[in-house]
This record gives structure tokens, sequence and C-alpha cells, in this order.
């Protein structure tokens, strides 16, 4: 993260001068994941930033003005919880002058809370690489925990905005609903591969693997946050054809070219997929139409795809 404090120092001086008035509540997700699920309980009746794009990494992300004027604004900040933004967030909260969003105000919702998280490490060692104290963030690639985040959205926005509570009720009765139509289609689309194994650049898919009874334990990445090495490139190929894995993972702010060096060397499908809505096409604040995508994607490939 490249926070400047000549931008922290500008913004504190502006933020008095741009206070904004009511006009139902005002939401800051951290990442697109978060906004489609408060999107979905709130809807047009909830104003909505995003702080990272969909096609960036979240554990790097650029401060922005807009950031912590938008931060200043809020009344409700949504963050994984579980480290993810831990080395550009702080520093944006702070300076937004909100102390509603410090660690444990009325308007400041840790995802993860509620959710099993996995790859908690039994120790802290920098040498691991960039691993999370509390376990694997990226947690909403299961769906069954986008249910259990959804829920707990919508109590905290029904206890900032009682009046549109009815409203956020009733939009979470539909996203369960939909979940549980959606969850029978993936887990049937994705049946005839239980078992499977599929090479991942970073560790994001594990509790999709999970979830879909997959297995995702080979990375492109050395250790999580590491560059491919030729070396460890080298035994990833090794082990691919000798296990005889043929699908490769790949998200937009990844190097797709290094996938496609490991797939020549062992007819691998490289296949597009992406943790947040927006970074696939007609997927844009939609956590269904994501998954839609990415389960489509992978059991097409896994049903035997040819390499391209």
């Amino acid at each position: 993260m490249r926070t400047s404090r000549s931008i922290l120092t500008a913004l504190l001086i502006l933020l008095p001068c741009l206070a904004e008035a009511g006009g139902g509540l005002k939401v800051v997700a951290t990442t697109p994941d978060f906004a489609a699920l408060i999107h979905a309980i709130g809807g047009d009746g909830v104003s909505l930033k995003i702080m990272a794009k969909a096609t960036e990494d979240p554990h790097f992300v650029d401060a922005r003005p807009s950031h912590i004027v938008s931060l200043n604004r809020a009344d409700l900040v949504v963050e994984s919880g579980a480290d993810l933004e831990a080395g550009w967030l702080p520093p944006l909260i702070e300076g937004s002058r909100n102390k509603e969003l410090l660690p444990g105000g009325a308007g400041r919702v840790l995802g993860s809370a509620g959710v099993r998280l996995l790859d908690v490490p039994e120790v802290l060692d920098r040498s691991r690489g960039d691993i999370h104290a509390q376990g694997n963030p990226h947690f909403l690639m299961d769906p069954l925990n986008a249910g259990i985040v959804t829920r707990r959205l919508t109590e905290h926005m029904c206890r900032l905005d009682p009046a549109s509570c009815p409203s956020f009720r009733e939009n979470l009765s539909r996203f369960e609903r939909t979940l549980d139509e959606r969850m029978l289609r993936w887990t049937a689309a994705l049946a005839p591969h239980r078992g499977a194994s599929i090479v991942t650049y970073h560790n994001t898919w594990r509790y999709f693997a999970a979830r879909f009874e997959l297995v995702a334990d080979t990375f492109l990445e050395p250790k999580p946050g590491i560059p491919p090495s030729p070396p460890h490139l080298a035994s990833v190929i090794g082990r691919m054809k000798q296990t005889g894995m043929r699908v490769i993972l790949v998200e937009p702010f990844q190097s797709r070219r290094t996938a496609e060096k490991v797939a020549r060397h062992t007819g691998a499908t490289v296949v597009d997929v992406c943790q947040f809505p927006g970074g696939l096409e007609g997927t844009e604040l939609d956590y269904f139409a994501l998954m839609d995508a990415n389960v489509s994607a992978i059991a097409r490939a896994l049903g035997g795809a040819g390499p391209r």
C-alpha cells in the first residue's frame, strides 16, 4: 500500500467541508463481494461505496482521497475481519475521523464473525509467506458463508436504520431462497467431479473446494503472497503430471501468462475465475451471477474441455 501522509493531511483539512446530509444508510464495503451482499439486502435504498476494484488484489489497495471521504460519511463499514485489508484499511479508518468505524464501534462490521475459518496457522511465522493470523480470509467463496454474512449484515443494518428494517428482512428472505435454489444447482453441476484436484494461483479457492468436495492444495505461488519461482513451478508441473491434475484457476489480477506456461507443460486448461462480483462479465454487484459463472467454468473444465 502506498498511503501518502500528504493525502491524509489534505483530507483531514477538507473533511469538515465535505459533510453530507442524510438520505439513506451510507455503507462502505472494502471489497466487491461484501458490496454485492449489502446491495442484495439494501437495494437502491442504501448509498454504497466500494474501496477495492474487482480486478485488483485485495491485499494491496492504494489509498485514495475518495476512500477517506466515503469513510468519514459512512454509517457502516464492512470488512473481512480476517486481516485481508490489514495493510491498508486501518490508516484510512483513522484518517476518516469517524469514531463509529473504530474497532468495536457501532458502524464496524467484521464479515468473518460467525464463520469457521480455514487455514488458521498454529504458529505465526513470516517465513511461511503472507499468512493471516485469524485464518484464510477468502471465506465468501463458500456460498453458505455468504448466507451467514448476509444475515449478520441485515441485523446491523436494521439497528442503524429501523425504518427500513422490514424491507431489509424481506430482501434477506429473498436472498436465502435464491441461495437454497442455487446451492442445489451448483452442487449438482460439480457432483460428478467430487474428489478432483484443481491448481490455483493463490489459496483463494480453499473454501469453494471444501464446500463442493474438490481438492485445492496445489498453488502456483510457493507461499501465500510470494510470486511464483521457476523451481517451484517445475515442482508444480511435476506434481500435475504425476497426479493428472488438468485445471488451473487464475483471477484477473494474477499472471495468466504464468498459468499458461504451466498449462503448456501439462496439457491443463486455464480457467478464468474471480472471487469478486464485477471481475467477470455480467457479474457486477451480483453474488449469484458470480458464483454461476465460476461454477460453470470450473465444471466445464473438469468435464474435459481441452487446453486453451
